[in-house]
């Protein structure tokens, strides 16, 4: 009896101890799954539909972690460049910062892509070096912050170029993780979204770091790029595959080829110009706006903050219109996948036509109202006429030249956006004058590919009606 009785309060013991034992893991699993919930949605999110098999799913992360990390530098730049000192001396200090970092950008960026075109075996590297290139540039521009030091200037060169190399090599490895139900529409807006949404949530956080003082969206951003880094070295090895590629030649026709071997070069070479008009005037009209956009940044930066929005401090009319540019951009990339590339030059003549007639409007009846909306429209237009170009180069460019033909329109965009910007720096603190300005670069930009884009509508819809 003594026996049983001290078995039945052993039991009781070890009943009590495992009813603890388990409230403790039971606990630990409610204050865990805020994080490992959440990262297994976006997991889910990203790797759904075949994008985890391909790799795609890994790009998407990685975009992500890319777009959080530039956030951060530029809360931190526009804090110590724009908003800490008065506004004509900011004028001065974001001029000096565009002349010492995006004029050497501009002679920088057509090196860019034909460097890594003859480097396609080190795609994740490249990838992987400018996520490290701006981890440590992102401390030496912390340090640049405290002490007020010129270094800010060239470290913040170093992170545009960082910058624009990704985004040009991204462009590039897009097509080699296309799972085999994707277009290329599909995964370069599953791509932007994924950088859009990440920015959304670490512009916040940077704000919130910035707050406890001003290098710490620095140290964020240095976080950040070091898991890139690693990141990067996640992705297939068939990333750095070459196999089956070429280089495109955006003038690939014979006058602009030498040598003996001319004609086998033009046969063997195909670039943007051998492939019909419809690439390179979709390339021209969002070059207009990715030139718009640039300007417009800069533009209602200082004008914002010399005439903020009726009832709000310059920072939350930058913010305003921030958000609703972003939200624009989020919404052209949502209706570019639904649309799945259909008549791709019909929808770049429409946004064009649609955001021009925005400014149009905007620069004669100008107000705070039409400047949000030529902020949403502008981000709206731009996302959508981008994954258009990406359906034609799909549909258009020979698919052994087709990842380098994407890095190179990436680079050329790239110098519409540092050309936009530096228009943006030099006008006049007049609003109605500065949209008239930026429905001229867009009325440039729709009246030299209008013609262009519908000739090239027609002949496809007559191929598409001899194939039926």
């Amino acid at each position: 009896m003594n026996d049983v009785a001290a078995a039945d309060r052993g039991s009781v013991r070890g009943g009590g101890s495992g009813r603890v034992g388990g409230a403790v893991r039971a606990v630990g699993r409610a204050l865990h799954f805020p994080v490992t919930g959440t990262a297994r949605g976006i997991r889910k999110a990203t790797h759904a539909h075949g994008a985890g098999e391909s790799g795609l799913g890994k790009l998407i992360e990685l975009h992500a972690v890319n777009g959080a990390g530039d956030v951060m530098i530029t809360v931190a730049l526009a804090s110590t460049v724009f908003f800490s000192v008065p506004t004509d001396e900011a004028r001065g200090r974001v001029a000096l910062y565009l002349a010492i970092t995006m004029a050497p950008f501009t002679v920088l960026a057509p090196v860019i892509g034909p460097l890594l075109d003859r480097l396609p075996h080190g795609r994740r590297a490249a990838m992987a070096g400018a996520m490290l290139a701006r981890a440590l540039l992102a401390l030496i521009i912390s340090g640049a912050v405290a002490s007020g030091s010129l270094e800010l200037y060239p470290a913040a060169l170093g992170v545009l170029v960082a910058s624009k190399a990704y985004g040009v090599v991204r462009s590039a490895v897009v097509p080699r993780l296309l799972p085999p139900t994707f277009s290329l529409v599909k995964a370069n807006s599953r791509v932007t979204l994924a950088g859009l949404l990440a920015t959304g949530v670490a512009a916040p956080v940077a704000a919130g770091l910035h707050a406890v003082g001003d290098p710490w969206p620095l140290y964020g951003a240095f976080v950040i790029f070091v898991a890139g880094t690693f990141l990067s070295f996640s992705l297939p090895p068939k990333v750095d595959s070459a196999k089956g590629e070429d280089v495109a030649l955006l003038a690939a026709d014979e006058q602009h080829l030498h040598g003996p071997r001319r004609k086998e070069q033009v046969k063997r070479r195909p670039g943007l110009r051998t492939v019909g008009p419809a690439v390179t005037h979709a390339l021209g009209a969002n070059a207009a706006l990715r030139c718009l956009s640039g300007f417009l940044i800069f533009f209602l930066a200082f004008l914002l903050r010399e005439h903020p929005l009726t009832g709000e401090s310059a920072a939350v009319s930058l913010g305003i219109v921030g958000v609703a540019a972003g939200v624009g951009n989020a919404l052209g990339t949502a209706v570019g996948a639904w649309l799945k590339s259909k008549a791709p030059e019909i929808i770049i003549v429409t946004a064009v036509a649609v955001v021009l007639g925005t400014a149009i409007v905007a620069a004669l009846f100008f107000g705070a109202f039409l400047v949000t909306c030529l902020a949403a429209v502008a981000g709206f237009g731009q996302a959508l006429a981008k994954l258009s170009l990406d359906a034609l180069i799909q549909r258009d460019v020979p698919e052994l030249v087709r990842t380098s033909a994407f890095a190179r329109s990436e680079t050329l965009l790239q110098m519409a956006w540092v050309f936009g910007g530096a228009v943006g720096i030099v006008m006049p603190l007049n609003g109605a004058l500065g949209l008239a300005v930026a429905a001229v670069i867009m009325a440039v930009g729709w009246l030299t590919t209008l013609r262009g884009l519908l000739a090239s509508a027609r002949h496809s819809g007559r191929q598409r009606a001899r194939v039926a």
